[in-house]
């Protein structure tokens, strides 16, 4: 498998932060950080597609959204 070296710099505190999340979850560092870019690039893109479609068709309603988490197993948020 090809792999794309980079080197990565972060505040030294973050860097200890995502050290110990690699750790636990038993991934090594290089594969955590991969994981994290992609859940990224996932979310970017659903934020992209959701504008377009909102632009396209209105505003989803409630009930689309609450639909769409009780399907994705999300609960409501707990805002303030």
């Amino acid at each position: 498998m090809k792999v794309d070296k980079m080197s990565i710099s972060m505040d030294p505190d973050l860097g200890d932060q995502v050290r110990e999340a690699a750790q636990r979850a038993g991934k090594p560092l290089s594969g955590w950080l991969a994981d994290a870019a992609a859940a990224k690039l996932r979310s970017e893109a659903l934020v992209y597609y959701l504008a377009d479609f909102e632009q396209r068709h209105g505003s989803l309603t409630e009930a689309e959204i609450d639909s769409a988490r009780e399907e994705l197993g999300f609960g409501r948020p707990n805002l303030p």
